[in-house]
């Protein structure tokens, strides 16, 4: 291939990368090789000076500014990139090339924190204004109110400068990382691939009370611009942030010497594995301020500093054991027990294998000899397997077709590689599944709080929906135990239980958690069958005579009611007294029957939720994208790209005024 088919090739490929990395907070690869990727660019782009071009990858810093989190703002000072450099011999040459350059010079090593860069002005001593680093050169995104809620983001200085501008890390915790992951698991949303895709989300969150929940911290690692002060070095100015209450980066230490760098980045390499969030490299720069105005910058990096990115450290080892786990959404988790081995600091045994697709490709087997690695993450990876030390008689491991937890029947989810336990009542997934069945969209219980129902699985007093009707039966220790609050709390929850009784049956069924029946369908389901009897003694054929209701809902369906657990609890809910009846809403017809519509925008008196609704009371569906068979898009402000494409696709656009004129 030649130079030019090759850069372009690069070019195009490093584009989706950025693009995911930057504007949609989720990378397909690893720092490592997107690293290598830019590398090959530049190497070839220096080889062939003619082929660059202004719009190349490594003429640019960062991704794009976006809207999603506040208004565009102007950087005061660029927010721009480092230099990567991924030798011994580089550092040392950047060293040697500043001290060719400069008189004496020192320098700074410190954590290359892996999370998003966020600059913070302060006037006369209060935080005015947060941004994101956008493009990097002329606007970032104002995420003031976010920034706000960050515990590590002083509000007020100490002493009253008139003007203060610092730029730092926001980035999350690892343990704050894994309980926001957990959470998602529970309320049945996609997990976070890692620490810094959930800050970059986090903090450009249109909702700060998610921003707070989420726990996410900040260091600061450079002094932007000051006035009514004067720093003579980057450490003074870290001396000077620390009497502030401002948190810098932790463990930075002062050079003189090529070798001194060299030996604090070893160092801050074989401390990475002990730290509690995760870092992506060592910063190498200059101290001296005078020295950095001195050097300037070009139009992407400053001259006076790099970014050491640590090759992955990855070693032999032999797997002992693939362990199944089910996760609070069915999903099932195979994990690789190995023999220990240290890998960045630590001891490891253990990494995941995702799925069976992964195992697949692998060919990976219990007894192979696996090599495993660290890429500047926490979490170990396993690369590949050494075939030609495969003992005899291994085999490709298998992820059976039965729950490791509960035995029941397993299957893998349409369009994706997860392998899923079909059983509602699996103890694994229990605490979901009552989250699900308590929740706005089903049973709407209000008060049943995540915590609540935690606490009552595990301490037995849950373990299926049908004891949540059984609760009442336990009132008086649970108000001595006090795991729902004292009596007053406690009845209010008792109540509202016993009220949940008299819902419309399709929130039962939407509760129900049976795969591919969510709210919508639930009301077509039993708009349909008119009652669970009916619904129950339903066989695949007559499933799919209700609109939207294919082959696969159908089989879900049936399936789930032939259950002999799933049938015992619905006796049980009869008993209790839920309705299982349709209740037609009053003043309800047909007139959308057939029609879709997609909402977008904020509507002026209306939520989503709401518009929904009165969609769906007169027999129209809603839809969360815009296709050819879109009938209406009921569009409010702001409303965005769902906008452009039913314009593009010439769909009838209409208001909030327009769909109450239409269902008088």
């Amino acid at each position: 291939m030649d130079a030019k088919t090759r850069i372009e090739e690069l070019k195009k490929t490093l584009e989706y990368h950025i693009d995911r990395y930057y504007n949609m907070d989720a990378p397909e690869i690893s720092d490592y090789e997107y690293d290598m990727l830019m590398q090959e660019l530049k190497t070839l782009e220096k080889e062939n000076p003619g082929l660059v071009t202004p719009d190349s990858p490594t003429q640019r810093v960062g991704g794009t500014a976006k809207r999603e989190a506040g208004v565009l703002v102007r950087h005061n000072v660029p927010m721009l990139s480092l230099q990567d450099v991924f030798s011994k011999e580089d550092v040392y040459g950047f060293v040697e090339e500043m001290k060719e350059q400069l008189e004496d010079p020192e320098f700074v090593v410190e954590y290359k924190i892996d999370g998003l860069s966020m600059a913070l002005r302060y006037e006369e001593g209060v935080l005015k204004l947060a941004e994101t680093r956008g493009d990097g050169i002329n606007f970032g995104e104002d995420v003031t109110e976010n920034a706000k809620v960050i515990g590590d983001v002083k509000k007020k200085l100490k002493d009253s400068l008139p003007y203060l501008e610092i730029r730092g890390e926001v980035y999350m915790k690892i343990k704050d990382f894994d309980a926001v992951n957990e959470r998602q698991e529970l309320l049945g949303k996609k997990p976070f691939a890692n620490p810094r895709n959930c800050a970059a989300g986090t903090l450009r969150q249109l909702d700060s009370k998610i921003t707070k929940e989420r726990k996410l911290s900040m260091f600061i690692f450079n002094v932007q611009d000051v006035k009514g002060m004067e720093f003579k070095t980057h450490t003074e100015g870290y001396e000077f942030l620390k009497k502030q209450g401002i948190r810098v980066i932790e463990d930075y230490k002062v050079c003189k010497t090529a070798d001194e760098v060299w030996d604090a980045i070893c160092k801050i390499g074989e401390n990475r594995g002990n730290l509690e969030y995760d870092i992506d490299g060592a910063v190498v720069k200059l101290n001296r301020i005078s020295d950095r105005e001195k050097l300037g910058s070009t139009s992407k990096v400053p001259r006076w500093a790099v970014a050491y990115k640590y090759p992955p450290e990855e070693k032999e080892t032999k797997v002992l054991d693939i362990e199944l786990s089910v996760g609070r959404t069915g999903r099932i988790t195979p994990t690789a027990i190995f023999e220990p081995i240290r890998l960045c600091g630590t001891s490891v045994s253990r990494a995941t294998l995702h799925n069976q697709d992964f195992i697949d490709e692998l060919d990976i087997g219990i007894g192979d000899t696996i090599v495993v690695y660290k890429s500047g993450e926490i979490i170990p990876k396993v690369k590949e397997v050494k075939k030609e030390k495969r003992p005899v008689g291994t085999v490709r491991f298998q992820i059976p077709d039965v729950c490791p937890v509960c035995g029941a029947k397993t299957e893998r989810e349409k369009d994706t590689a997860d392998i899923k336990c079909t059983s509602p009542n699996c103890p694994a997934q229990l605490e979901r599944h009552i989250i699900n069945f308590v929740g706005r969209d089903a049973m709407d219980i209000k008060g049943f709080g995540t915590v609540y129902i935690e606490d009552l699985v595990r301490l037995g007093y849950i373990k299926d929906v049908a004891d949540i009707y059984e609760l009442k039966e336990h009132r008086e220790e649970l108000i001595e135990q006090g795991i729902i609050g004292k009596e007053k709390n406690t009845d209010k929850l008792l109540d509202a239980i016993e009220k949940s009784k008299e819902n419309d049956a399709y929130k039962l069924l939407t509760g129900l958690g049976i795969p591919n029946v969510g709210k919508a369908a639930a009301k077509a389901i039993l708009k349909y069958f008119k009652n669970f009897e009916a619904l129950e003694a339903a066989d695949r054929e007559q499933l799919q005579e209700v609109n939207d209701i294919g082959e696969v809902s159908a089989d879900c369906i049936f399936r789930f009611f032939q259950d002999e657990k799933n049938q015992i609890v619905m006796e049980r809910l009869r008993s209790h007294g839920v309705n299982m009846e349709y209740i037609p809403e009053e003043g309800a017809d047909e007139r959308f029957a057939g029609m879709t519509f997609v909402i977008t925008g904020t509507l002026p008196n209306m939520d989503r939720k709401e518009a929904a609704a009165l969609i769906e009371k007169y027999g129209g569906k809603v839809s969360g994208s815009v296709s050819k068979k879109t009938a209406y898009v009921l569009a409010g402000e702001n409303a965005g790209s769902k906008l452009t494409k039913a314009n593009e696709l010439g769909i009838k656009v209409i208001s909030e005024e327009d769909i109450l004129v239409m269902t008088r």
